[in-house]
């Protein structure tokens, strides 16, 4: 979590000051942008249906193969459901600490 923090915030650096955005303002909204794009993954990670297609091996993809077949579906076994739960909820909970530093390191909100 450290090590992704510490990427956006080194990033954010990179893109804002040059653009004349203070330090902080920088690193907020790189911060609010990395937690946002987290949340909105960790929903579409958590509504991943139980249908799983049934070999995952290597196929011709072609401009047309989304309109194909998709071939032989199976159900996701109780372990794939729970790790969909779980990296969903990692997901949103760790955008949700980032938005929440971004609004702490924000300079033009004051919190006291």
């Amino acid at each position: 979590m450290l090590l992704v923090g510490g990427v956006t915030a080194g990033g954010s650096l990179l893109l804002g000051l040059p653009l004349g955005a203070s330090v902080g303002r920088s690193i907020s909204l790189g911060f609010y942008a990395v937690g946002c794009f987290l949340m909105v993954s960790g929903f579409f990670v958590g509504n991943r249906g139980p249908a799983r297609v049934a070999s995952e091996g290597h196929s011709l993809i072609t401009p047309f193969s989304m309109f194909g077949v998709r071939g032989k579906m199976r159900w996701a076994s109780l372990r794939e459901q729970n790790e969909n739960i779980n990296y969903s909820a990692f997901f949103v909970i760790f955008g949700l600490v980032l938005v929440v530093a971004g609004i702490v390191l924000d300079p033009r909100h004051s919190l006291l």
